[in-house]
């Protein structure tokens, strides 16, 4: 088997770094910060190994939800800089190897947006059509509410509009109508505009309430909303091939295949191009609580190979609470319990407001095997700033701003010299990740570490002829991990994260004996021709 690898699937084995403007780089002195800024520090996302910068938004907002309410889609906020300025972001991430995505946020649109303020002047406006609207909130409507602790409903009376609006997230936030040709029309202008000033794609924000109908009139005659998303992904591919849809849906496995789409020989289903990793990463921190690799191993042994043109995005934190709800009751409380027992550390009952390093003590072995472990997983890792050089949580910001304060420089300063950092240590994966594609592009598969060794998670990957087995211990003592390894039998393994390391041989019986220091990590690698397991 032979895998082609092409430049428009860059995003196989890119690197993609997300980042807030607002909490970045600051080079006026005004607290916030700009996308000058940015440009000022590209550089050292470029030394770290990024290969696709994924914005925020940075759009015009009132601010009253970190920039996910907005009222323009066609601009920028002024705190942050200008169109021109973006337009220069994009071309110095290109001069150096990287790409740019930017959230796309069409669920909802500020109330403030001048599309929702003609809306509800009139029933007559052009504009109404384009929001949810009832009389009497609907028995069959939408369920559950996003923020728990801020709102108690789905819909909000407008006095003005004299009806009810729909409002997945926040009352400021009203969601748009997107049965309406209309807006599905204005959408996909939308991501025409800024693919054609650079952008490389979109992490598309709430996808499966961005395609929800229910609660609309005559929901059950409304076209089939994953339709709707196969539309916009053919729209981006026809004006930029290489262009991604990376989309948030935290659903169980067999639901989120389905924003994967279908191919039908010429890619007219296909829908999302990545999917975020919900399901690994919260049985993850399952796994690192109980240091038992098992609840990991068990989930990733059943999570569906995505479509050949399509990859699952894996990630270790990102901008939001680190949500458990995929999590029984009783596994939740393992996890609070472990990472976040104090109340004010915890967000709605189903996440945690915190980040890695504070969670796992500061422990640099845990830490490092925990990122060790994302980029060798199959999937396209996903780095939160900060990540990179151990920034921790402020509990003092309210909500999921804990894990949005400000880009810690001076941290990044001292750990650029120092050989034995966690930036250094980060630079490597990404380097190794780089130089094993087969992490990115081969056929993954999990092992048996052995009857002594539940805590470690064993998995290679494969790809022309070579492979990488890598050995990841969850608990804080040695174990003796002894995969078997039939093809391999009598070759010498590389260890891929330090190449003065003696080989290790693989035993004739195909057995790989090791042991695992506390939280130790290994990547060993044949790229000797061996053939692949059928």
């Amino acid at each position: 088997m032979r895998l082609t690898r092409t430049s428009d699937l860059w995003w196989k084995n890119a690197v993609v770094y997300c980042l807030d403007i607002e909490t970045f780089a600051d080079t006026d002195g005004d607290g916030c910060g700009n996308i000058q800024g940015l440009i000022q520090r590209i550089d050292h996302l470029h030394r770290l190994g990024v290969t696709c910068l994924w914005l925020m938004p940075f759009f015009p907002t009132p601010d009253r939800d970190d920039g996910y309410d907005i009222i323009d889609f066609y601009g920028v906020d002024p705190r942050l800089g200008s169109l021109g300025d973006m337009v220069e972001l994009i071309r110095t991430a290109r001069d150096r190897g990287m790409r740019v995505i930017a959230d796309l946020v069409v669920n909802h649109t500020s109330a403030q947006h001048p599309w929702f303020q003609d809306a509800r002047s009139s029933r007559d406006s052009r504009y109404r059509d384009w929001y949810v609207w009832q009389d009497e909130p609907p028995a069959d409507g939408p369920q559950g509410v996003v923020f728990p602790d801020q709102e108690t409903s789905l819909w909000e009376y407008d006095e003005e509009a004299g009806q009810y609006y729909l409002h997945r997230f926040y009352k400021h936030q009203p969601d748009l109508n997107v049965a309406n040709p209309a807006v599905r029309d204005e959408i996909a202008r939308i991501m025409g505009f800024w693919t054609e000033l650079g952008m490389s794609g979109f992490r598309v924000d709430a996808v499966p309430f961005l395609i929800e109908t229910a609660g609309q009139d005559d929901a059950s005659a409304l076209p089939d909303p994953h339709d709707y998303l196969a539309d916009l992904s053919a729209f981006l591919r026809r004006r930029n091939g290489e262009a991604v849809l990376l989309g948030e849906v935290n659903l169980p496995y067999p639901d989120t295949m389905a924003f994967f789409g279908a191919d039908d020989g010429g890619g007219a289903t296909r829908e999302l191009t990545m999917c975020f990793d919900f399901i690994g990463m919260q049985h993850m921190y399952l796994a690192l609580a109980r240091g038992d690799a098992e609840p990991l191993a068990e989930k990733l042994r059943i999570r569906p190979d995505p479509p050949e043109d399509g990859h699952w995005a894996t990630f270790v934190r990102n901008h939001d609470e680190l949500t458990l709800d995929k999590l029984s009751d009783s596994q939740r409380q393992e996890v609070f319990a472990a990472f976040g027992p104090d109340e004010d550390m915890q967000l709605y009952g189903r996440g945690l407001r915190r980040r890695l390093p504070p969670m796992l003590d500061g422990d640099q072995r845990r830490i490092r095997m925990v990122y060790s472990l994302l980029f060798s997983l199959p999937g396209t890792p996903v780095l939160f700033y900060g990540e990179e050089i151990g920034m921790g949580e402020d509990l003092s910001l309210p909500g999921r701003f804990a894990v949005r304060s400000d880009m810690d420089w001076d941290a990044t300063t001292e750990q650029q010299a120092d050989p034995d950092s966690l930036l250094n240590w980060m630079r490597l994966l990404v380097d190794s990740y780089r130089a094993c594609p087969e992490l990115a592009w081969g056929r993954s598969s999990y092992l048996d570490p052995g009857p002594e060794a539940r805590p470690v998670l064993a998995h290679r990957c494969d790809a022309d002829g070579a492979s990488v087995v890598a050995l990841h211990n969850l608990a804080g003592a040695d174990v003796d991990a002894a995969p078997v390894l039939p093809d391999l039998a009598g070759t010498q393994l590389t260890d891929v994260l330090d190449p003065r390391a003696k080989p290790v041989p693989v035993a004739e019986d195909g057995r790989l004996a090791i042991t695992l220091p506390p939280y130790g990590c290994r990547w060993l690698r044949s790229a000797d021709g061996v053939a692949l397991p059928s």
